[in-house]
């Protein structure tokens, strides 16, 4: 007898070929048919004219600390995704005990926007190895997670608060060790940063920056030396060019340690498609010298939020750091200050704001969400166009805005990329053997996005409503491809002996809805969230964990762990 039955869909399995109308057999946490049985099931989903596929597998996400309050990882798990990996960008809370505990909540409260209240509210701080941490996660996730270690949690151990300088030899050396410690716990690999605007809690370079080429080459190697690893890393050229210094370091790094090595975003502009091809070139300089290097790309519009709460990128324009980095109350006072108002703007206008310039047309955001009750006629609207209304400046209106809502305005600048030739070019580094669809950057940058939308936005927006690539291909590209690259076995595909991790979808309406606000983390902190549209099933390891577009609480999940859920992968294995 079966434990589940999926019957009446077709079946997408993941692979690239053609869908089919077929049946789905599940017993004990695996595929056991696809196609006709005879067989009778405990429970029975009716998935006429409905999509079943392989659930979708996320490379990029930073879930670490949330995975500790909401076991379900919401809400990628609404927008089909069953696997999960955490740890990138040099980021994670093991190996580190209690003692580095408030640098490095204060550190992921900075860089990667999770709220300080919900990590000091909802992270116990009860581990000290690698280890240690990962089996707080065991048995207690709906969806299947790996981690890798990052860079920064390496160096903060074993620098202290030196961390952000180089390290000797030795200290070198105590990092590996660290290191294998926690790939022979199950760590899937290692992670690292380079990127100049990853700056800790106290506004200096997050540890991996101070790492020489020589740390990351000597840490790669050591990562290699584990079967079933990966390596990541986010480098300072990621959203401009690389340099050939920065090229022949992934390559190094992947070389050496004979594993893929994936690096995030890669920005797509139909206003500069040189410009992406000249990054991908990353990948043949790796491939020349024994190496392999991926891009992970994005597959909708670049859809971000700004705030004078979080400051997060406005604190990057010359001179306004000092005044975002008040406390609530005092930034609130600053704000209302004419003459502040007047050195923010100016420097904010300034040939030293470089790109950054481009948020001082401050009649183009919009107030895509407001809080105080005499500003909900505002939501919506331009600050332009209510400035206009108002006969006064822009910025002004802004601010006063801005500060009767507490600072918690949600503001969107102009969207990029939502054009027809800015997709047309998306989908060509879609397809190109050099990337991979990701970079959803779920559970990070909480009060700027909800990254959990890339998966449904390529199954429904640019497959069925844009026709730019097939169903089929875009099946592929958020299961078995991911899957293969890190190695991860027996899934990403619907066939018999996988795991039956399973995503079962409406496509004439999956999609995603509007981004608000919730209050719902730790604390009460608060994070943008989007829901998900015709999702209407999903199974991690045959046990359904959603049903009709909600959680079911069902904790089936499993730790993926290097070397047993993973393989190795070596370089060359993409065309």
């Amino acid at each position: 007898m079966l434990d589940t039955l999926i019957t009446g869909g077709t079946v997408v399995d993941g692979t690239g070929a053609p869908g089919v109308r077929a049946d789905v057999g599940i017993r004990d946490g695996r595929v056991v048919s696809v196609g006709a049985t005879d067989e009778t099931a405990a429970t029975t989903i009716d998935a006429t004219d409905l999509v079943v596929s392989p659930g979708f597998v996320d490379l990029h996400t930073h879930y670490d600390a949330q995975l500790f309050w909401d076991p379900t990882a919401s809400p990628s798990t609404l927008h089909g995704v069953t696997t999960v990996v955490g740890g990138n960008c040099g980021f994670t809370l093991a190996p580190c005990g209690p003692e580095h505990a408030d640098y490095l909540m204060r550190m992921m409260a900075r860089v990667e926007g999770m709220p300080l209240p919900a990590l000091e509210a909802g992270l116990p701080w009860d581990w000290k190895s690698f280890a240690d941490w990962l089996g707080r996660l065991e048995g207690a996730t709906a969806v299947n997670a790996g981690f890798l270690v990052g860079h920064s949690a390496l160096r903060r151990v074993v620098l202290g608060d030196r961390a952000h300088e180089a390290a000797s030899d030795d200290e070198v050396a105590q990092m590996t060790q660290l290191l294998v410690e926690a790939l022979d716990a199950g760590a899937l690999g290692f992670s690292s940063s380079q990127a100049h605007t990853h700056n800790d809690g106290d506004g200096d370079p997050v540890p991996s920056r101070g790492a020489s080429h020589d740390e990351l080459i000597a840490l790669a190697r050591a990562t290699g030396t584990r079967p079933g690893t990966t390596l990541e890393l986010i480098l300072a050229g990621a959203l401009g060019r690389f340099s050939e210094d920065e090229m022949a370091l992934m390559a190094a790094m992947s070389s050496g340690a004979q594993r893929p090595l994936n690096w995030n975003v890669l920005g797509v502009s139909a206003l500069d498609p040189d410009g992406w091809r000249h990054q991908l070139t990353a990948s043949d300089y790796a491939a020349e010298r024994g190496g392999e290097v991926i891009a992970l790309v994005m597959p909708h519009a670049m859809r971000i939020r700004l705030s004078f709460l979080s400051g997060f990128v406005l604190d990057a324009l010359p001179g306004w750091s000092s005044v975002l980095g008040l406390p609530v109350d005092e930034r609130i006072a600053a704000l209302r200050d004419p003459a502040v108002r007047a050195r923010l703007d100016a420097s904010a206008h300034s040939e030293e704001a470089g790109n950054l310039r481009g948020l001082a047309n401050w009649a183009n955001l919009e107030l895509a969400e407001t809080f105080a009750p005499e500003n909900a006629k505002y939501e919506g609207r331009r600050v332009g166009d209510v400035a206009e209304e108002q006969g006064r400046e822009p910025f002004d209106v802004l601010l006063d805005i801005v500060c009767a809502d507490g600072l918690a305005t949600g503001l969107r600048p102009p969207s990029f990329g939502d054009d027809p030739a800015n997709w047309t070019e998306r989908a060509q580094a879609w397809l190109d053997p050099r990337t991979i669809v990701g970079a959803s950057d779920a559970g990070a940058h909480l009060d700027m996005m909800c990254g959990a939308i890339y998966s449904t936005s390529l199954v429904g927006p640019a497959v069925r409503d844009r026709h730019l690539l097939s169903l089929e291909e875009a099946v592929r590209q958020l299961t078995s491809v991911p899957a293969e690259l890190y190695g991860i076995v027996d899934r990403g595909v619907v066939r018999p002996g996988a795991w039956a991790d399973v995503v079962v979808f409406d496509p004439d309406a999956v999609g995603y809805g509007p981004e608000r606000t919730r209050h719902d983390l730790p604390g009460g902190a608060p994070r943008l969230y989007a829901d998900a549209v015709g999702v209407e099933h999903v199974l991690v390891n045959g046990v359904e964990i959603v049903t009709g577009g909600a959680a079911t609480g069902a904790v089936p999940g499993k730790v993926l762990k290097s070397g047993t859920d993973t393989h190795t992968v070596l370089p060359g294995r993409k065309g």
